[in-house]
């Protein structure tokens, strides 16, 4: 292997978590932050609670709303569409008596 060429590893890096959780590992970066760690995690700890990351849920809760305001407004043009004369399906019997 070449040297010089790879970063220099670090042993006592210290990870922070925004829990205020901190501990200390290997790695090539002295200090390192994450947003989950091992004690707030739900699946480490069992609890069942919602983790939103970057907005996520209101980005859902407005695609909804728009779904919902475009479905009560395109409700009229459905039925207007409907009360055209539908075509008649022919059957089989039909299709075949003609001929």
């Amino acid at each position: 292997m070449k040297s010089a060429i790879h970063p220099q590893f670090i042993k006592d890096a210290q990870v922070v978590c925004n829990c205020g959780n901190t501990f200390t590992t290997g790695s090539t970066k002295p200090k390192i932050h994450v947003e989950v760690c091992y004690k707030c995690h739900p699946l480490y700890t069992g609890e069942h609670r919602f983790m939103d990351i970057a907005g996520r849920v209101e980005t859902f809760k407005k695609k909804q709303a728009f779904a919902a305001s475009y479905k009560a407004t395109s409700q009229g043009k459905r039925d207007k569409k409907s009360n055209k004369e539908e075509k008649k399906v022919k059957t089989l019997r039909e299709l075949l008596g003609e001929s």
